[in-house]
């Protein structure tokens, strides 16, 4: 049976939110059965445990927990990869591949971080966030 995602704006004590302080700003949770096929934009968060197929997009951070098997393009500030992902990679802040993380597709990322027994297959291009992620550099 296909399951329902809800996505709700989570807030803190106080009417603070969860993401980085930022109003109205969404935390969403792909459970480990779920399924999303198509595009996800969030002005938030994004956690995954389940699969994905499409696009995920986020002004906040993405995490994919080792259960998420993602086929996707995929952008937020910072991106911490635990699962398996195919497809590329714009993180503006920061990309962490753990140790039971594999990433295959091309990655733009000022900073990069690889653990030890992490797998990454495919071209890096690292640089000033601005530029390299805007492709001004390349002009």
């Amino acid at each position: 049976m296909d399951q329902m995602v809800d996505i709700h704006d989570t807030r803190a004590s106080r009417g603070r939110t969860v993401n980085n302080g930022a109003p109205g700003a969404s935390n969403v949770v792909l459970g480990a059965h779920d399924t999303l096929n198509g595009v996800l934009r969030v002005e938030g968060s994004i956690r995954v445990l389940g699969t994905v197929e499409g696009e995920l997009s986020a002004t906040g951070d993405i995490d994919l927990e080792p259960s998420a098997i993602v086929s996707a393009r995929i952008e937020g500030k910072s991106i911490n990869v635990l699962g398996t992902l195919t497809g590329d990679i714009v993180a503006h802040n920061r990309l962490a591949v753990g140790g039971s993380g594999t990433v295959t597709g091309d990655v733009r990322t000022p900073r990069l971080q690889v653990d030890d027994g992490a797998t990454v297959n495919g071209n890096i291009t690292m640089g000033a966030a601005d530029k390299a992620l805007t492709g001004e550099a390349a002009r």
